[in-house]
């Protein structure tokens, strides 16, 4: 887990770029069709911050109990208009913010429900930027605006990747026992990720001689694992490619989605 200090600044961030891009479009981008299925970007900004605003002035007394979500259609009252919406949005994220500032690091480790299951508060707020940089991007591409792709939020966001990646590997792709899997982003998170099955898929330190190579950048690899873009779209346009057994990188290339 992310210091206070990180996991402070990667939130606040989040915050940051949602509050300008909401600010910037226009009526007709926020009827545009996300990445996400089924939402438009009105509908995706107002996900995002229902979940930020039930989780304004909360803090996890136990592992069992969620935050308190039927705030959350009293954030969404009234926020069909986007003039609302945008108001409402940097009243939570100044909440948001506030409570941020109050935390400590003991905070972080206190015993807490997650969208995952059971854990502590300092990954669920982990999650939370994992979710809210995911979905700034199901706002972005669409529309064709350029976001930064590096940083701490993008980090933490490549990281929840990593964390499930044996089971990505394994159950996802279906990599044989005995082979062995590279991936290599190219950028703007440089990372190399090596995974190899013995019985089952885990993550090594390195492979001298791996059976195949995938090579990406680090967003399009977050957005294929998280099931936003279409893989043979990528493989179409370069953005993925693969050396070494031709089977195993095909199918790496067309199978990383693990989340949605």
């Amino acid at each position: 887990m992310r210091s206070l200090p990180e996991i402070r600044a990667a939130l606040e961030s989040c915050y940051a770029q949602f509050e300008a891009l909401c600010a910037d479009l226009g009526d007709a981008e926020w009827q545009t069709r996300s990445l996400c299925p089924d939402w438009n970007v009105h509908e995706v900004v107002q996900h995002v911050t229902s979940i930020e605003a039930v989780m304004a002035g909360w803090l996890p007394q136990d592992d069992a109990t969620p935050p308190p979500f039927e705030k959350a259609a009293k954030f969404l009252e009234g926020t069909d208009g986007p003039a609302v919406l945008v108001e409402k949005v940097r009243g939570v994220y100044d909440s948001r913010r506030a409570d941020l500032g109050k935390l400590t690091t003991e905070d972080l480790q206190r015993p807490s429900w997650m969208p995952t299951g059971r854990g502590t508060y300092g990954r669920f707020l982990e999650i939370r930027v994992f979710d809210f940089w995911v979905h700034e991007r199901d706002i972005s591409t669409p529309l064709g605006r350029k976001t930064d792709d590096s940083g701490l939020a993008a980090e933490i966001a490549l990281a929840e990747v990593e964390g499930s990646i044996g089971y990505i590997v394994g159950k996802k792709v279906g990599l044989p026992d005995g082979k062995s899997l590279a991936i290599r982003l190219t950028g703007p998170i440089v990372r190399e990720i090596d995974v190899r099955v013995d019985g089952r898929a885990q993550r090594v330190e390195h492979l001298e001689h791996p059976d195949a190579t995938l090579a990406t950048d680090s967003t399009t690899f977050i957005q294929l694992a998280c099931g936003r873009i279409d893989p043979q779209a990528q493989i179409d346009s370069g953005a993925v490619s693969w050396s070494g057994d031709d089977e195993i990188g095909d199918r790496a290339a067309r199978n990383l989605r693990f989340t949605m």
